[in-house]
């Protein structure tokens, strides 16, 4: 997939696209259905589809303390070419971004400078300043000779009431990730990247991956079967989220650890992601570090069990 940075410097191999605006955070069944309404749309057209998104959420900007994402950015660009995007531009989420208006937006920035040919917008979507901007205008745009329109209309239902980021951030903080998965049309999921840990682990006999996390919202503390993907393999996995009560007294920060069994390779410094499958049980401390280890024994034995 094609990465513009916020510079805009589509390449010609991009030609003209039709494009989506969004945060997209969590890429969840409703914005999976504007993915996938943007590939129709440009098969049909014989273009290519790009996805216009931002560094950052937009109400990040407007709140005294930051929004935990879904996904990061990084991880939402992983899955937007999983899901067969062609090309999305990434634009700096500032005030002057915040305040363009929502005709400038269009015309200048995803008209002249994307060379798009068309825009889809989501389901009750808006944009630009003060969230003017809707499909009335961008059928006004149309009328102009601007760009063309389309806008993807099914919303994305779960339990009876439309799927929103929101909700999906509500279920996952409490714990409810199967509730969490049906909105998301997938497991939850997270995507870090391995940073250097204290190397405990290792001289337990089972090295762990510590995960920097680039600000994505966790599920609450315990231990969790998963699956890893790595080298583009996803391997069994179990993550421990919390603050290793058995050797540490520091509460002031969850550590997120990932072991997989099967891996027999040092990936520090490598982006992984893991999709969590079910909670096998809550983090607590042991009296000894023998009696930890016995603890991991039995749960990568529960892991295989699960997996046969």
């Amino acid at each position: 997939m094609i990465r513009i940075g916020n510079e805009l410097r589509a390449p010609r191999s991009l030609g003209r696209p039709v494009a989506t605006v969004g945060a997209f955070d969590g890429v969840h069944k409703g914005h999976q259905r504007v993915l996938a309404d943007l590939r129709k749309w440009a098969d049909k057209l014989g273009a290519k589809s790009l996805v216009v998104t931002f560094d950052r959420l937009p109400r990040t900007l407007t709140r005294r303390h930051p929004i935990p994402c879904i996904t990061s950015l990084e991880h939402r660009l992983v899955l937007f070419e999983r899901f067969g995007i062609d090309a999305c531009a990434v634009l700096q989420f500032d005030e002057r971004m915040r305040d363009i208006p929502a005709r400038d937006f269009v015309a200048e920035i995803l008209c002249e400078k994307l060379r798009v040919r068309g825009v889809l917008l989501g389901y009750n979507c808006r944009f630009g300043r003060n969230a003017e901007g809707d499909f009335g205008l961008l059928q006004e745009l149309e009328a102009e000779g601007i760009c063309l329109a389309r806008q993807s209309a099914r919303p994305a239902m779960s339990g009876g009431t439309a799927v929103s980021s929101s909700a999906i951030r509500e279920a996952i903080e409490s714990g409810q990730l199967s509730a969490a998965a049906r909105m998301l049309g997938r497991p939850v999921a997270l995507l870090g990247t391995v940073v250097r840990g204290e190397g405990r682990g290792s001289k337990l006999g089972f090295p762990t991956a510590n995960l920097d996390l680039h600000h994505e919202l966790k599920p609450p503390a315990g231990v969790y079967f998963a699956t890893a993907r790595v080298w583009r393999k996803w391997m069994p996995a179990l993550i421990s989220i919390g603050r290793k009560p058995t050797f540490s007294t520091d509460l002031s920060e969850d550590v997120i650890e990932v072991f997989i069994p099967s891996l027999r390779r040092n990936i520090r410094g490598r982006d992984i992601e893991v999709r969590f499958e079910q909670k096998l049980r809550e983090q607590k401390r042991f009296a000894s570090a023998e009696a930890l280890v016995r603890q991991v024994h039995e749960d990568v034995a529960a892991l295989k069990g699960v997996r046969r």
